[in-house]
């Protein structure tokens, strides 16, 4: 039987939700506000990179393996690259149960990866992002969107799993 996938292979990782968005502006201070002071959320931890060109906030929705982050980021060099500013929704992160197998058999049908491979994010866990737009040698992008692979740690992968009855 064909999978979803449009092979008989099947797919060795499970999206299993969303762990992350990140949202920018030119000031966290006005993201603070909508999103803790008056969305509510709670500020859990601060996250800062001179290579990435971020200073964040990082808040937090739910609780458990349920909390999804919101990360409130701003330049640190307004003019430098990356652009956490833009565009506003700068990513979205989602679970995966198995983040090398993800990227090995994405990789392998044509997946276009940032550079940087598997590496620590900002919360702890390891991440790897697919690019907003393929490339020759790669030509599957996320569509315009910058999409960052999660490794769910045991407890989520519990959590998602105990829902689904497995």
């Amino acid at each position: 039987m064909e999978s979803e996938t449009g092979s008989s292979e099947p797919r060795p990782f499970r999206v299993l939700g969303v762990q992350q968005i990140a949202v920018g502006g030119r000031d966290k201070a006005a993201l603070r506000r909508l999103w803790v002071e008056l969305l509510g959320l709670e500020l859990h931890g601060t996250y800062r990179s001179e290579r990435e060109n971020v200073d964040e906030d990082i808040a937090v929705a739910g609780r458990g393996a349920w909390r999804v982050e919101v990360d409130l980021m701003q330049p640190i060099d307004p003019e430098g690259k990356p652009r956490v500013d833009s565009p506003a929704l700068n990513h979205v992160g989602l679970w995966i149960d198995s983040l090398a197998d993800a990227v090995e058999w994405l990789s392998a049908r044509g997946v276009r990866f940032t550079p940087g491979g598997i590496r620590k994010g900002a919360a702890g866990f390891d991440v790897c992002f697919i690019h907003p737009k393929g490339s020759e040698r790669a030509p599957q992008g996320g569509a315009g969107v910058l999409i960052e692979l999660v490794q769910a740690p045991p407890e989520v992968i519990a959590a998602f799993d105990a829902l689904a009855g497995r």
